[in-house]
């Protein structure tokens, strides 16, 4: 009996996970494709050429990515001098601030826009600094600067986290060798630590254009119809049921995006083999002495110090400060107590604070016991390293190429709309779909966090123990569990932290307010200046939102965070 759990346990999870993935993902992102070269039935070009030969489409192709291009460049210029003080440099509070690095990653994206409206704002904190010392104001809203910024904001972070890890491989003794054949330290950089560098940031650099390519909340909330990027379009020509359109600009950007994902994944392998081996570089003391206080290299970084707290300090601190100050700076409670009332008011259409918590929530739970055995089961695959994982790993990993508008395009095309199966028109909506396509978006991040964890396990242990009578199933649940639990309660807290904070699909699967989020009440209460010009009801909001993602922060630091290098 156990010989044959052991035998089946595997592909019944494969076979589950696939056909999970073929209703909630293959099949909706599928029609997405298809609906881009089908007309009335029939195959067609005519909606491909449609768009490529239309010069407004040509100019959004080339704004995105011309603003994905200025974003990657901001990413490095600020990711680079963190990952240099990180792995060069020892100080009180360095694994902290590594770890910290993680938190963009677990930020609602909508919740940050806020923030950088409630900063950069021509009522914000920054214009109010700036009032102190007699400068300003300085507009930055709806501008391409504060798109970028924002985007510096959640890709430099993954900038200085891949660069530091690789940086940290770099081999003393090759370096050393250099050295003692009479290069100076400068030509010794140039020769042996910049080739080992470079796979790691072509890597975050590739990753970092990818996501700005694809972002939606920041661009909506920051840059408006002005600065659309496409995907900001299409989630537009979705609201005018322009649906052959939407299709048509998705499986563009779709395509493109699984060409990015390709050269990434050429980068990524480069950096895996690079390592392996190796006695890293020691680390400086960062201060050492009184002299240390006028050396060059850490004045630059105490002002890249200076730097970091306004662009990633700034708008969080921002929101909360703004969500308890009117424009005048005077203390006040009226925005949370807006909140109150919005929970009391029997208005149609009012967008509810409790119930949107709730619904987070739950939806969050509901994602998290799809997305963890997902997860499971891909890295398992992934770990085996047996024939055909490879391609089955990157066929299960497929969600990462595809951004949240255009599953939630897929999912209103087949799912919600419904479709004929048998004679039965079949349809999946409201939370069910909400918590499905969270799932989608968050198993990836469980596989990237337990992977590595499997990988790492001795296979003598395994051996041992089933040299001594376990069965397969026994030396999993006894031995190799054990062993993944913190990179398991890590994937899982992450999993809890995408679906709070997961907006793209969410807002356009949500039927009216009922399966309202905390993020899509944000958005709605983004707009309201009942209260006054400032975005008091938002940041209000977005604290709230802010304290419940943060909650999911401390479990993934403190109980997950183990896992970490």
């Amino acid at each position: 009996m156990d010989a044959r759990v052991d035998r089946l346990a595997l592909p019944v999870g494969v076979i589950a996970t696939l056909a999970t993935l073929l209703v909630v993902f293959y099949y909706p992102v599928g029609s997405v494709l298809v609906g881009a070269v089908r007309v009335g039935g029939q195959l067609s070009l005519e909606p491909l050429g449609a768009v490529l030969g239309d010069p407004f489409y040509a100019d959004r192709f080339g704004f995105t990515a011309y603003q994905a291009l200025l974003s990657t460049v901001a990413s490095v210029l600020v990711g680079l001098p963190g990952a240099y003080l990180l792995a060069r440099f020892e100080f009180p509070g360095r694994r902290f601030l590594r770890s910290v690095t993680i938190l963009p990653f677990v930020l609602p994206s909508i919740m940050v826009a806020v923030g950088f409206l409630a900063m950069f704002g021509r009522t914000g904190l920054f214009n109010d600094l700036l009032a102190v010392v007699g400068l300003g104001p300085v507009e930055l809203t709806f501008t391409l600067e504060i798109i970028v910024l924002a985007h510096a904001f959640y890709n430099a972070p993954l900038v200085t986290r891949l660069v530091t890890a690789a940086w940290e491989s770099v081999d003393a003794r090759r370096v050393e060798t250099a050295r003692t054949l009479g290069a100076s330290p400068l030509v010794a950089f140039r020769d042996v630590v910049v080739p080992q560098l470079l796979p790691a940031l072509l890597t975050a650099a590739v990753l970092t254009f990818l996501f700005t390519f694809m972002s939606f909340p920041i661009v909506l909330a920051l840059g408006g119809l002005e600065f659309a990027t496409v995907e900001v379009w299409l989630f537009a020509r979705v609201q005018n049921l322009a649906l052959t359109e939407a299709a048509t600009l998705g499986a563009i950007e779709t395509a493109l995006s699984l060409g990015l994902i390709y050269v990434y994944l050429r980068f990524e392998a480069m950096q895996l083999g690079a390592g392996g081996g190796s006695r890293s570089i020691d680390r400086e003391p960062l201060l050492a002495g009184w002299r240390s206080l006028v050396d060059p290299r850490r004045l630059a970084l105490l002002s890249y110090g200076g730097v970091v707290l306004v662009l990633f300090v700034g708008p969080l601190a921002s929101l909360v400060v703004e969500s308890v100050t009117t424009p005048e700076g005077q203390f006040t409670t009226d925005y949370y107590a807006f909140l109150l009332a919005q929970q009391a008011s029997a208005a149609t259409g009012t967008v509810q604070p409790v119930p949107a918590i709730t619904n987070s929530l739950l939806f969050a739970a509901g994602a998290l016991v799809l997305a963890l055995p997902m997860g499971v089961v891909v890295s398992v695959v992934a770990a085996r390293e047996t024939r055909g994982s490879r391609i089955a790993e990157a066929l299960l990993t497929a969600p990462l190429a595809v951004s949240g508008i255009v599953l939630g395009l897929g999912m209103l095309r087949t799912l919600v709309f419904g479709t004929e199966l048998f004679g039965h028109r079949l349809t999946v909506t409201g939370p069910v779909a909400i918590v499905a396509a969270h799932a989608v978006a968050g198993y990836p991040f469980v596989t990237r966090t337990v992977t590595p964890a499997l990988s790492a396990i001795d296979d003598r242990l395994v051996d041992a123990a089933r040299s001594l009578g376990a069965s397969r199933t026994t030396a999993l649940l006894d031995v190799e569990l054990p062993l993944i639990a913190a990179a398991l309660v890590a994937g899982a807290a992450f999993a809890v932290a995408i679906s709070i904070g997961e907006f793209d699909t969410t807002v356009l699967l949500a039927e009216g307010v009922d399966s309202a989020t905390m993020p899509v009440a944000l958005e709605r209460y983004t707009g309201n200046r009942s209260l006054g010009p400032n975005l008091g009801p938002a940041t209000a909001m977005g604290t709230v939102l802010l304290a419940v993602t943060t909650v999911s922060f401390v479990v993934i630091d403190r109980v997950g965070g183990r896992w970490e290098r």
